[in-house]
């Protein structure tokens, strides 16, 4: 008998055996793939921390955002209190107390990063700004057009983002 007589038969289905050189080859791409699978599982946990740690920030940046912007009726009342109250000289003490809590109040909302706009003079922003009514310009009135006439309701940011536009008169051209 030869050896090729002596060999067991083969059966279908059974894959030939590898040289060791092929053999190598596909356990070099295995691991290709293996290293490749792993530097993107590496790259997506990393992405995904970076994610995470900037949603964190920006909850702890804008966690005040409700109770500040429930606390802007209070500082209206308080402007409105100053309003009313300097036009009567019997109420000159009481203004004068409330002018000074208005103003530690505006210290503290400033503190967590709270910033009113909406001055009389400055140019219409709608970004910033609601306008509530247009004036025509008046003869004398220094204020350009398309500028804010008047302010009816101080505006807010709270660390660059909008809490509550400021509502205004716009003097029309």
């Amino acid at each position: 008998m030869t050896p090729e007589e002596n060999a067991p038969p083969e059966t279908a289905g059974e894959p030939t055996p590898l040289t060791p050189e092929e053999e190598i080859l596909l356990l070099k791409d295995q691991l290709a793939a293996e290293t490749d699978k792993r530097l993107r599982t590496l790259a997506e946990t990393d992405n995904l921390k970076k994610r995470l740690l900037k949603e964190k920030e920006e909850s702890v940046k804008f966690a005040a955002e409700a109770v500040l912007a429930d606390l802007l009726p209070v500082l209206d009342n308080l402007e409105l209190a100053l309003s009313h109250g300097r036009a009567l000289d019997a109420c000159k003490d009481v203004v004068t107390g409330v002018d000074m809590t208005r103003k530690i109040f505006l210290d503290i909302l400033s503190r967590h990063g709270l910033a009113s706009h909406g001055q009389a003079g400055e140019e219409f922003n709608p970004e910033l700004h609601e306008a509530v009514g247009l004036q025509p310009a008046q003869p004398g009135c220094d204020v350009p057009a398309n500028h804010v006439l008047t302010v009816l309701q101080s505006g807010y940011t709270l660390r660059g983002r909008l809490l509550r536009p400021a509502k205004v008169v716009v003097c029309q051209g």
